[in-house]
């Protein structure tokens, strides 16, 4: 980044006390709620009279339905949420416009995430100590990592997850977040299911499989789960349990990610890696469990944010280069090559092992690109992540 220091989320856990819950629980509700309403408003709006309603215009609404009997338990919690629920719903209108998400949809109150986001107006920050709107006591946090120095967050976001855990994400200006020294270190990245990952230098990553290694705790988890009657107490607790093995094995795979594209985001100046369609490629029934686990779009989202904060380059070749077909020795170009094929020995004697060719072939690729601009059709990520210009083959 230059110019301007980084934004960076710092989450914990904490523990509210009962009254806390009841109030975040009570919070949560409300948001819900307001976000279904205004969405139902905004789509009836259009669909009824073609007619096009803004943030201004639901804020509006906000301060009618306070005024209501049918929704005065609104004022019953802090008003910042609530905006920002409405800020959060335009925001999804201005994707779903521009043609980069799906239409909104309503909230659930048992699938949807329990969440309620405050700006500066609706907490205090002092001496370490985080206290919301319309509570007393600050919130018992646990400090796992330290925030920077003279931190002062701009907006703070509570949620709590299926497994029923709490927490609360702080973001915050970083000014460690800097450009790194530069190097001439490259790399190619070929993602995979055997190993996660295999880089032009040679070096493969195991493929730790989270969800495998719990999976037969999970199964009995779920099996348990399905005995229970709908609705009881017996019921709820038993979804806790399937979602604290949920939980686990999200936590694990992320922490993994994170230490991954970390050390390589810190050793290379130049990342390149394959533009995988992974929402057409779990559609495969049986290789969608194993893709889920390996997470390559988190993975990838992972490598932009964090090119983009340490200076360094990520670029996409497009999915249809042939990385695993081509020699990277010589040039020539195989016709076919089954998934079962791991090596193979090309005309000019050189064997290759099949994920290291793909790697070392997407490297020369993407700094091809990188340099003059030629060659096989990739596409460089802009800092916010957004595909620019694709090149055309020559």
């Amino acid at each position: 980044m230059t110019g301007s220091h980084a934004k960076r989320t710092f989450k914990y856990r904490f523990y509210p006390t009962a009254a806390q819950a009841a109030e975040l629980s009570r919070t949560f509700g409300c948001v819900r709620k307001v976000y279904n309403l205004a969405l139902q408003a905004r789509t009836e709006a259009w669909t009824l009279r073609s007619e096009r309603i803004n943030y201004n215009a639901t804020s509006a609404m906000l301060t009618a339905w306070k005024k209501s009997k049918e929704f005065a338990f609104l004022n019953d919690v802090s008003s910042v949420p609530l905006q920002q629920c409405l800020r959060h719903l335009q925001a999804a209108f201005a994707g779903f416009f521009a043609r980069r998400a799906r239409y909104p949809r309503f909230k659930s109150k048992k699938q949807s995430r329990r969440s309620a986001e405050y700006t500066t107006s609706g907490f205090r920050f002092r001496h370490g100590e985080l206290t919301l709107a319309k509570m007393s006591e600050p919130l018992d946090i646990v400090w796992s990592r330290p925030l920077p120095e003279d931190a002062a967050p701009s907006t703070v976001t509570v949620s709590q997850d299926a497994a029923g855990r709490w927490f609360v994400s702080l973001l915050i200006e970083d000014p460690s977040v800097k450009p790194l020294p530069q190097t001439d270190a490259a790399v190619g990245v070929d993602v995979g299911l055997d190993h996660l990952l295999t880089l032009s230098t040679g070096e493969k990553i195991s493929n730790p499989r989270h969800e495998r290694k719990d999976r037969a705790r999970l199964a009995l988890a779920q099996r348990r789960l399905a005995k229970k009657e709908k609705g009881s107490a017996n019921r709820a607790k038993a979804g806790r349990r399937v979602a604290k093995i949920h939980a686990r094995i999200a936590d694990r795979r992320r922490d993994h990610l994170h230490k991954l594209s970390t050390r390589l985001v810190r050793e290379n100046q130049t990342l390149v890696i394959e533009d995988l369609a992974v929402r057409n490629m779990v559609k495969n029934r049986r290789l969608a469990r194993a893709i889920s686990d390996a997470a390559w779009s988190t993975f990838r989202n992972m490598l932009e944010y964090k090119a983009e904060w340490y200076g360094r380059e990520l670029i996409t070749v497009d999915r249809f280069f042939p990385s695993s077909r081509l020699c990277s020795n010589c040039g020539s170009l195989r016709q076919r090559m089954p998934l079962n094929v791991r090596t193979w020995t090309c005309d000019c004697g050189t064997t290759h092992d099949r994920d290291v060719n793909a790697a070392k072939n997407l490297k020369a690729a993407g700094l091809a690109v990188s340099v003059c601009g030629a060659g096989v059709r990739p596409q460089r990520r802009t800092p916010g992540g957004q595909s620019a210009v694709k090149q055309k083959a020559l």
